[in-house]
């Protein structure tokens, strides 16, 4: 048997123990860089999410801790999804990827990693981007490094 290192893991594993909200925390530390957060608009935020699908894999989320898309004021929504177009063009621009998934895991029944604070993941795609390993061995493959990919989309905004 074969065994793929992948100690960096142990943080998403060890996570679930955290308290607090990230999605709130993050924002206030002024430390954008380090938090992977690449644009603030008035109320809402791009963050790279820190243990991705894919490289580039974005999120969008309110600085405002609520739970659901019904909650947003006008002015949130509206701003919300103005920055996830802005999210695709600034990916299309740096990455070149052949697609996306854009979406919204509401409550943690429906997958939400980060239940009570709503946030939409978009993620890039590419040809051939999944591969045996997630079938064989429940793996994926991240070709990037967080860091690298933050300063290259950084640099487009």
């Amino acid at each position: 048997m074969e065994y793929l290192w992948a100690p960096w893991r142990i943080e998403y594993i060890q996570r679930a123990t955290e308290s607090g909200c990230i999605l709130c925390q993050k924002p206030r530390e002024n430390n954008d860089e380090a938090n992977f957060i690449l644009y603030r608009g008035q109320h809402n935020f791009i963050i790279l999410n820190a243990f991705p699908y894919n490289p580039g894999h974005l999120m969008v989320a309110p600085y405002r801790h609520i739970a659901n898309l019904q909650d947003l004021g006008d002015t949130e929504a509206k701003e919300h999804f103005d920055i996830i177009k802005k999210s695709l063009e600034l990916l299309k621009g740096v990455m070149e990827p052949a697609g996306f998934n854009i979406g919204l895991n509401v409550g943690k029944v429906a997958g939400a990693g980060i239940a009570k604070h709503l946030h939409t993941h978009i993620v890039p795609r590419w040809q051939g981007d999944t591969n045996l390993m997630s079938v064989l061995s429940d793996t994926k493959v991240i070709s990037e490094a967080l860091i690298s990919t933050y300063r290259k989309l950084k640099a487009k905004l």
